[in-house]
């Protein structure tokens, strides 16, 4: 069906809860993975998050899942770890595991991960510490992210509301309420609400792949941030052969997929070493368990020189400092500041929903998939055309109302693309 009552909204507000979920793990399988028959299935979730676990579960079992395999973590095991582990503990990583879940996709599972936990889990925490384990962990997950950044694998990432994070997101409310107030955000966000969320799905990706489609005939040289306060004027080069790429897509597996539920932005590949100017941040930043609020940084031939925050900046300046690739970015996305995320008006604390509320930048490792036959290629090659690369990939928001956009082209002329957070 692709009429116009498809799209409609349904009377979504008056499901019992377990309907709504139900719901929500259909789009999980069908809409974020597309699980195909035969294929495994690895899920990424914490404890918190069992009954929309097994909801997916369910679905995907439905749909010709060989396996689903689920690996748990849980907040309180997590903060014992920092409050009796031995200091060597914050350089390992279980390399096991890492080379098991690497292998899985490389015979071909898919990969599901749940994100909702605790953003303040590791606020209290010697930072020195959490960014040491993450230095750890990211070394040891390499081969499999890998994989994913390269999109060789179907792969999707949804939300789970959870107690701690709702109440974050609205502290004024009851715990019970603000995870009420959460989920149906989350809810409206993924186009669960939808009477058919397959077909809303696919409307969407095609309004995305319209504006692709324009990014990419432009061929635009770089773009140019510039905020009615003064507070942002950053130039962002874009990397030879750079290619647009927003909503789903074919994973190099056949399998089309939506890697991220929701998605707004259109995105693609900076050139590392093109990136000139200052930015600050529009919305705080949630990372590893730590909020960083206020960021400002200023870039010169590509490379953060200046680096502040007013919550976590010691976080931050470690998280730069990562490898020689985490002071440059691997990512810039566009997003317009009406986009039904920010219409919300809700701050989640969450990348995956604020980076599609706003225009953002991503520090380190870039998509290959955002080069012209970039899977293709050798890292010496996808070097010297620009994309970044770094253990870290992490986004931060710089779009809001007052932001413009300019697409310039190699001779300097420049052709205005948002202005005050639109799309011209």
């Amino acid at each position: 069906m692709s009429s116009a009552a498809t799209l409609a909204p349904i009377d979504f507000a008056a499901l019992p809860f377990e309907e709504k979920l139900d719901r929500f793990a259909r789009v999980a399988v069908h809409v974020g993975l597309n699980l195909q028959p035969g294929q495994e299935l690895v899920i990424s979730a914490t404890t918190e998050m069992v009954p929309l676990v097994r909801r997916i579960t369910e679905h995907a079992y439905k749909a010709g899942a060989l396996l689903v395999t689920t690996l748990y973590s849980d907040d309180e095991t997590a903060l014992a770890r920092y409050r009796f582990a031995a200091d060597a503990s914050f350089d390992h990583a279980p390399q096991w595991l890492a080379d098991g879940i690497a292998a899985a996709f490389r015979n071909g599972a898919a990969r599901l991960a749940l994100t909702g936990a605790n953003p303040a889990l590791l606020a209290g925490q010697d930072s020195s510490k959490v960014s040491r384990a993450n230095i750890a962990a990211s070394k040891a997950n390499k081969p499999a992210m890998e994989l994913i950044t390269r999109h060789a694998i179907n792969w999707s990432i949804l939300a789970n509301a959870t107690p701690a994070w709702a109440k974050l997101v609205f502290p004024e409310l009851a715990v019970d309420e603000a995870v009420e107030k959460l989920w149906d955000a989350i809810f409206v966000a993924s186009r669960a609400t939808s009477e058919d969320p397959v077909a809303a799905w696919k409307q969407h990706g095609r309004n995305l792949h319209d504006r692709v489609a324009f990014l990419n005939e432009k061929r635009f040289h770089s773009l140019r941030f510039h905020s009615a306060d003064g507070s942002t004027d950053l130039t962002v080069g874009l990397a030879e052969d750079h290619l647009w790429c927003g909503g789903g897509g074919p994973s190099g597996n056949g399998v089309f997929c939506n890697p991220n539920i929701p998605t707004e932005e259109c995105f693609t590949t900076p050139h590392k070493d093109r990136v000139d100017g200052h930015v600050t941040a529009s919305k705080p930043l949630s990372h590893q368990g730590t909020l960083i609020e206020n960021i400002r940084c200023r870039f010169e031939a590509g490379k953060i020189v200046e680096a502040t925050a007013t919550a976590g900046a010691d976080v931050l300046n470690r998280l730069i400092s990562t490898d020689e690739g985490a002071r440059s970015l691997g990512e810039v996305a566009l997003v317009p500041a009406s986009s039904p995320i920010a219409a919300s008006g809700i701050l989640f604390w969450n990348t995956l929903f604020d980076e599609n509320a706003a225009s953002h930048i991503a520090l380190g490792q870039a998509y290959e998939t955002c080069i012209l036959d970039g899977d293709k290629q050798n890292p010496e090659t996808l070097a010297a055309k620009g994309a970044n690369t770094s253990l870290i990939h992490v986004d931060w928001m710089i779009g809001s109302a007052a932001m413009n956009v300019d697409g310039v082209a190699a001779d300097g002329s420049s052709q205005p693309l948002m202005r005050s957070g639109e799309w011209v």
